[in-house]
């Protein structure tokens, strides 16, 4: 019986936070298609055969189906001319009834600005959903605020090297703007064995530090281990203040964009080879991610959901083709030329997609058998 409430209670937070996500990203490009007059004929959540679902007054079937990693809209006209001839070919070949054709609502006869609008519309739906579960977060439960002024300075420390001394206020680093201590660490997590540049007041004067942040490797209750960028120094306690609901949408904002350019920084670190691709995870590391904050209650669990809604949008605007980037890649293409992709082409580029995103997977999968310690288990096994 623990081992059932230890499952529920790891699958059920997991298929609440994809689910959500999952929805808004549909959401958006259904809203956005809807809003330039494209017929939309398929509304799924998740993938496979179905096992819920019904059709709306306006013909779009809206349904749930039994592989919940995904989900997508089918547009009407959004195949070529040739597969439209092709499949009603086939219909007539089989007696069959020839497919339902709207005249004004394919997406294929929209312009190009319309289209890239549709595709765009799905990671903007993500990031607007991030936005305002943290800003819900910060009108409830308040936002954790605490000076960026350094309290104490841990002996033999980066801090303690670069000459950091309690009362110091670091008010930039790398010429960025720091208002909270918060934002202290979270720019040095993600810089371990990097330098950096700390603007500091002290004593009513402005002083110009550098710093080298430590590598640390932390672990977590499962024993998977992270590397971050330490300093050594601590702050104050952190007060926990309600904002207005324009703060709060101001506050969310800012957040969101903060998350973001985290991310981008983490990846970019990866392609460079000075940070290790271990980190990337799958849904594996999302379901256990999952059951892990939710046993802190909602509010920790609306904070891990907004992060992730941040991380999909940017996935998807990978210029990869497949995913929603390398359509807009295409759509530029066809906006600078005035004429798309050759078929060819794009068939081509598809593939080629398909196949870095089964790479992608494979890492991703490999890196969260091996955090679950599967690998291990498996290994002990076998010798």
């Amino acid at each position: 019986m623990d081992f059932l409430g230890d499952t529920l209670g790891t699958i059920l937070p997991f298929l609440l936070v994809l689910g959500v996500l999952i929805f808004f990203h549909e959401l958006g490009h259904y809203l956005a298609a809807r809003s330039v007059g494209v017929h939309v004929e398929t509304f799924s959540i998740g993938f496979g055969r179905e096992i819920l679902g019904w059709t709306g007054r306006g013909g779009t079937r809206w349904k749930v189906g039994w592989i919940p990693l995904g989900g997508y809209v089918k547009l009407h006209g959004q195949e070529s001319a040739e597969d439209r001839a092709a499949a009603a070919a086939e219909a007539r070949a089989k007696g069959e009834a020839m497919p339902t054709w709207r005249a004004g609502e394919t997406f294929a006869e929209k312009p190009v600005a319309a289209r890239a609008w549709v595709v765009a519309a799905g990671p903007l739906a993500n990031f607007l959903l991030a936005a305002v579960l943290l800003a819900g977060m910060f009108m409830t439960a308040g936002r954790p605020d605490t000076a960026p002024v350094v309290s104490a300075v841990q002996p033999e420390s980066a801090a303690a090297r670069a000459g950091l001394a309690p009362g110091d206020r670091i008010v930039a680093i790398d010429g960025r703007a720091i208002a909270r201590f918060e934002d202290i660490q979270a720019t040095v997590r993600l810089r371990p064995g990097q330098a950096l540049t700390l603007t500091v007041e002290r004593d009513g004067a402005r002083l110009v530090l550098q710093a080298v942040p430590d590598l640390r490797e932390v672990s977590d209750r499962f024993g998977n281990v992270q590397r971050i960028g330490l300093l050594g120094v601590s702050g104050g306690v952190a007060e926990y203040r309600r904002l207005s609901p324009f703060e709060a949408l101001a506050a969310g904002a800012g957040e969101t964009l903060r998350i973001t350019e985290q991310t981008l920084t983490a990846l970019w670190q990866m392609i460079a080879g000075t940070r290790g691709t271990d980190e990337i995870g799958g849904p594996l590391r999302i379901a256990q991610l999952s059951g892990q904050v939710a046993e802190g209650g909602i509010i920790p669990l609306i904070g891990l959901m907004a992060i992730l809604s941040v991380n999909l949008a940017l996935i998807n605007l990978f210029p990869i083709p497949i995913l929603d980037g390398g359509h807009l890649v295409m759509y530029a293409y066809e906006a600078v030329r005035g004429r798309p992709l050759p078929p060819r082409a794009q068939e081509y580029a598809f593939r080629g997609g398909l196949a870095i995103l089964l790479a992608i997977f494979v890492l991703a999968t490999w890196n969260d058998l091996t955090h679950l310690r599967v690998v291990d288990w498996v290994a002990r096994l076998l010798g």
